[in-house]
């Protein structure tokens, strides 16, 4: 759900090139064509081959792919709209199995995260070692045409490191790069209320026809488990196994429910402490430290002159309560370093989270799709609920925190403001529905993931009557690449949908903690 996952960004700042995709803006006719009675119908979706996409560090994996761009409406609803191109890659199988086995079809998280630069990671999990590999950019991605990247946001975001979380002057420069981002995309043609979950998945299922693949399986991560589950429900047809990993549960993705997982993941990772006696005797009350430190940060903010771990020149950064739960829910620093960090701020050096946050100023200006995470949000997480419902949800999480720390969202702050910017039909009703399916499942977790909490994976593996549910215990958001078990489980998972092999599971603990001298 939040919009970033947590490796480190591979590719440097890069667009895709937008292309005409018809005369009139938003799926409506020029006056010229209404007065003339010219609109045509959408052409079916088609794949047309094409070069891969070219990142500005080249990706090994690219090299032998074979690629392209899927050609779909941008919004079905509206016959005579015009059209959109999502880049597509087929990565071959290490060793092709004989007769071959069906691919794998990878959903990216966000959503707006660049599912190309994914790529390595999955090809590292092994995820074509034995089966092609399919890898297509979401609507609105990058190499998506058209891209609703937001530069405006991105730099919003670097000079944010130097404001207050949660504060009314931070607010007001978040809105303003909102508004000029949905001016400029609107201004260009595009159909902001188009880039949604409903339309996402029929883009995959027309992928799958336009391949002419009778069957395959579908990987998808964080986001992608919200548009895996919805893909699974509307397009069953043509799927043999469905393998989602950091779920993100279609029923439950609202903006409150981000509280719960941050206090779950949080509290999972202090509780591991607690198991292992060296980090036990070391940072005996983790969660009256954090407590005591959002408390403070809030009431006397820190202003520091920090260089980011990149290398740079030093810029100022404000570490207050909010940012610094902000950073902790997006893994950094990350969870093994977790309890050291605490400690060391206690005691007066910030520099763990100081460096976190000046990690922030340094921007992959127009690699996401700010655009995309907002017509989702706005549409599907926003709608039912209100400000007042957010505070709420953050009391419960974290009772005795400041409010102003709990009426933001983690990695989603402002977002109600902002969604009466963006304004985009409410889809809630036809999202927040639950997935009931008989096909083969495999559910994954990772217990100090802090973004989509392990606990929610059980609702939605009850539902799907052949599932496997396993959680990894130590890892935290997006687990198949930080974990070999969880890697090995995919795999025989792929093999044997309905008896996959978990048994590396049952010895698994979290890895020791840092421990810091006295």
């Amino acid at each position: 759900m939040p919009k970033h996952s947590i490796h480190a960004v591979m590719a440097a700042t890069a667009l895709a090139c937008l292309a005409a995709f018809g005369p009139t803006p938003g799926g409506a006719a020029s006056p010229a064509d209404r007065a003339a009675g010219q609109l045509s119908q959408v052409a079916p979706s088609r794949f047309v081959p094409g070069p891969c996409p070219k990142p500005p560090e080249p990706i090994e994996a690219l090299s032998g792919a074979r690629c392209g761009f899927l050609e779909v409406p941008e919004n079905r609803s509206r016959p005579g709209g015009r059209t959109i191109k999502l880049a597509v890659a087929v990565i071959p199988a290490v060793t092709p199995a004989k007769p071959a086995q069906e691919p794998v079809v990878f959903m990216s998280g966000g959503p707006g995260g660049d599912a190309i630069d994914d790529i390595p990671f999955l090809v590292d999990s092994g995820l074509n070692r034995n089966r092609d590999l399919i890898v297509m950019t979401q609507r609105g991605d990058l190499y998506a045409q058209p891209n609703l990247a937001c530069p405006e946001i991105d730099r919003f975001n670097a000079r944010a490191v130097g404001l207050r979380y949660g504060a009314k002057p931070t607010e007001q420069l978040m809105l303003k790069a909102v508004k000029e981002c949905r001016d400029r995309l609107t201004a260009d043609g595009v159909d902001l209320s188009a880039y949604n979950t409903t339309e996402n998945a029929a883009d995959f299922a027309d992928l799958r026809k336009a391949l002419d693949l009778p069957r395959w399986n579908v990987y998808g991560y964080s986001y992608g488990s919200d548009l895996a589950l919805t893909y699974l429900r509307l397009h069953p047809e043509g799927i043999r196994a469905v393998a989602i990993d950091s779920i993100t549960p279609p029923q439950s993705a609202t903006l409150p429910w981000g509280w719960s997982s941050a206090a779950e993941g949080i509290n999972n990772i202090f509780e591991a402490c607690a198991a292992q006696p060296a980090c036990k005797d070391r940072y005996p009350d983790l969660p009256r430290t954090l407590t005591e430190q959002v408390r403070k940060l809030e009431a006397q903010p820190l202003r520091l002159n920090v260089a980011p771990p990149g290398g740079g020149e030093p810029v100022e950064v404000v570490l207050d309560g909010g940012g610094l739960l902000d950073l902790i829910v997006a893994f950094h620093p990350r969870p093994k370093d977790l309890p050291a960090a605490l400690e060391e701020l206690s005691n007066g050096n910030p520099k763990r989270f100081a460096q976190a946050r000046a990690a922030g100023s340094v921007q992959n200006v127009g690699a996401f799709a700010h655009g995309l995470t907002e017509s989702v949000a706005c549409s599907e997480w926003a709608p039912g609920y209100s400000e007042p419902d957010v505070l709420k949800a953050g009391r419960k999480a974290f009772p005795g925190w400041p409010d102003t720390v709990l009426a933001q969202v983690p990695q989603l702050p402002f977002q109600y403001p902002a969604c009466r910017i963006w304004n985009v039909p409410d889809r809630a009703s036809v999202q927040r529905v639950a997935t009931v399916s008989s096909v083969p499942a495999l559910v994954i977790s990772g217990t100090f993931d802090a973004k989509t909490g392990a606990s929610w994976a059980r609702g939605v593996a009850r539902d799907l009557s052949r599932s496997t549910a396993v959680q990894i215990p130590g890892i935290g958001h997006w687990v198949v690449p930080q974990s070999p078990c969880a890697q090995r489980v995919l795999a025989s998972f792929l093999a044997r949908p309905t008896a996959p092999d978990t048994s590396c599971v049952d010895d698994l603990e979290p890895e020791p903690f840092t421990i810091i001298p006295k």
